[in-house]
C-alpha cells in the first residue's frame, strides 16, 4: 500500500507540474493571448525610447504591435541587453525576437526564422569634419573603428581583420554610444548597418556623413525557438498580409523615410 501511495503521489505531482508549464497546451505563445517580444531598445530607427525615456518606438516596435494584432494577440515588449537577447528566446522569456536580427547561417542552424522583412548592408560613418577620409573598408587600416558587439558589423570587421586588415577595434554594447564617441572624436569611424546610419544622418544638425555604403547583402527576420514552427508560420502569413494591405510600406515610410520593404515581398 505504501508503494502504491508513493506511485499515486508521484503521478499526481507529474500531472500537476505539467499543467503549470509556461506554455499552455494548444497555444503558439508562452502566455495565452500575448505575444512576448524580445528587443534591444538601443538601435534607432528599429527600436529606441521616446523623449520620455519610457515609451518604446521604432520600426520593429510598430511591427511587433501590428503582427500581434493580426494574430489576435497583445504585444508585450521586453527590453533586454543585446548580449543576452538569444538566451531569452532559448529560455522562454519571450516568444520571439524582433530587433534588427540578421539572418546568418549560424543563427538559422540554431533558431527558426520568418521570411526576411528588411534588406540591409554595412556602411562607414565619419564626422563631417573628420581628418581621415576612408573611401572603402580597406582604408580603415590604422584607424580606431567602433561598432556594435556581436552584431553583423562585428562579424564583418572580424572577417576583415582575419584577412589582414589592421585597425583598432572598439566594440560597444549600445550602438548609440559608438556614434556619441564618434561625435566627440574618441574614434575615427563607425561601421554600422546602413539603415541605422541613415537614421542618424536624417536627424537635425547631424554631424555625420556616410563615407562608404555596401550593397544589401543582409536580410532581417523574426527569430524564434527552433521548435516553434507553428508561430513561425503564423508570423510569415501575417507578414504577407501586412505587405499586401500596405501596412509594412506605411511603417517603413514612417520610420525610414522611404519604402524599403515592398521589394522583398514583390520577389516572392
Amino acid at each position: 500500500m505504501r508503494k502504491l501511495f508513493v506511485l499515486i503521489t508521484a503521478a499526481f505531482f507529474i500531472l500537476l507540474t505539467a499543467g503549470c508549464s509556461k506554455k499552455e497546451s494548444g497555444t503558439m505563445t508562452i502566455e495565452k493571448g500575448v505575444l512576448k517580444v524580445g528587443v534591444n531598445i538601443a538601435y534607432p530607427p528599429f527600436e529606441y525610447y521616446a523623449d520620455d525615456g519610457v515609451t518604446p518606438k521604432g520600426f520593429d516596435i510598430d511591427l511587433a504591435h501590428v503582427l500581434a494584432e493580426k494574430l489576435g494577440l497583445k504585444a508585450d515588449i521586453i527590453d533586454v541587453a543585446w548580449e543576452g537577447i538569444f538566451a531569452g528566446v532559448d529560455t522562454d522569456r519571450y516568444d520571439c525576437i524582433i530587433s534588427g536580427i540578421t539572418l546568418t547561417d549560424e543563427r538559422k542552424n540554431n533558431y527558426s526564422f520568418t521570411e526576411p522583412y528588411v534588406g540591409n548592408g554595412q556602411s562607414i560613418i565619419l564626422n563631417k569634419n573628420s581628418k581621415v577620409h576612408p573611401k572603402n573598408p580597406q582604408e580603415l587600416a590604422g584607424l580606431k573603428v567602433g561598432y556594435l558587439t556581436e552584431s553583423t558589423s562585428d562579424v564583418y570587421m572580424t572577417k576583415l581583420a582575419e584577412q589582414g586588415l589592421v585597425f583598432t577595434p572598439l566594440e560597444y554594447d549600445d550602438a548609440m554610444n559608438s556614434f556619441t564617441d564618434l561625435k566627440l572624436g574618441r574614434i575615427d569611424a563607425v561601421v554600422s548597418d546602413s539603415l541605422v546610419a541613415v537614421d542618424y544622418l536624417n536627424k537635425p544638425d547631424n554631424p555625420f556623413s556616410i563615407a562608404w555604403e555596401g550593397p544589401a547583402q543582409e536580410f532581417l527576420g523574426i527569430c524564434l525557438k527552433k521548435s516553434n514552427t507553428s508561430l513561425t508560420a503564423a508570423l510569415d502569413n501575417a507578414l504577407d498580409e501586412l505587405s499586401a494591405d500596405g501596412t509594412l510600406k506605411r511603417l517603413s515610410e514612417q520610420n525610414f523615410g522611404s519604402d524599403i520593404v515592398s521589394s522583398l515581398f514583390a520577389e516572392k
